[in-house]
């Protein structure tokens, strides 16, 4: 396989493309929208926190004051939030060219829950984007050569199973064992849902992308020895 150092300047332009991102006021999902409005697509930044949202917003249109970039709450820890978020995109677009699912948790020291009642890595990660895809299939199936990114990690090789037994960790919690889970879970969809994608001859694709290890708010959770040494060798 030919390996190619890719960087975003191989990124084209993107004029009158519409890419929704969920998580998209830090880390990964902030230089998403920066690069990808940069080319001159109208970037949609789904965040959780309107104040980190505002804040990433205008650090963007700072550098960028032509950039297309718009704010919409979603907390993929509630189904409900999802639901609501749907109605209002349909209401405002009628295309989605991409949809990043980017937002994520990981390693949360005690065992939480979603509003629904699930493990809240496996609830955020997986359940809640793999309700986003659904409610707006329809645009994406609508919108010729879409796709759908799904960020998922490496550490789906290690610990990781889907725990059909304890699916939410009730016996005995493992937060490295259910990000594993929730990381695998990613990629499933992905495979399947690019598959039906080809199965129904529908013009879109699903892809999955792992970022390496990369020095994000994601380690907010991991503990003083990891956070150091992930200081030193995370990108």
């Amino acid at each position: 396989m030919e390996h190619t150092n890719w960087t975003t300047d191989n990124l084209p332009l993107l004029q009158g493309k519409v890419i929704l991102i969920t998580g998209a006021n830090s880390g990964l999902g902030l230089e998403a929208a920066k690069e990808l409005s940069k080319q001159g697509a109208e970037v949609v930044m789904a965040v959780r926190n309107a104040e980190k949202g505002k804040a990433a917003l205008a650090k963007i249109t700072g550098d960028y004051p032509d950039a297309k970039v718009g704010l919409m709450h979603l907390d993929l820890s509630n189904l409900e939030s999802v639901e609501t978020f749907s109605n209002e995109f349909h209401t405002k677009y009628s295309k989605l060219d991409i949809l990043m699912n980017n937002a994520g948790v990981m390693w949360p020291a005690q065992r939480e829950l979603t509003k629904q009642g699930f493990e809240t890595q496996f609830g955020i990660n997986h359940l809640g984007h793999f309700a986003l895809t659904g409610l707006l299939l329809d645009l994406l199936k609508a919108t010729p050569q879409s796709r759908v990114v799904t960020q998922s990690s490496i550490a789906h090789r290690r610990l990781a199973d889907i725990y059909l037994k304890d699916l939410h960790f009730e016996k005995k919690y493992n937060r490295f064992k259910a990000y594993g889970q929730s990381k695998l879970a990613n990629l499933l969809f992905t495979y399947e849902l690019d598959r039906r994608f080809k199965e129904n001859k529908i013009n879109s694709i699903g892809v999955a992308a792992h970022p390496g290890v990369t020095k994000t708010d994601l380690f907010r959770s991991s503990g003083k020895l990891i956070t150091f040494f992930t200081n030193l060798i995370a990108q």
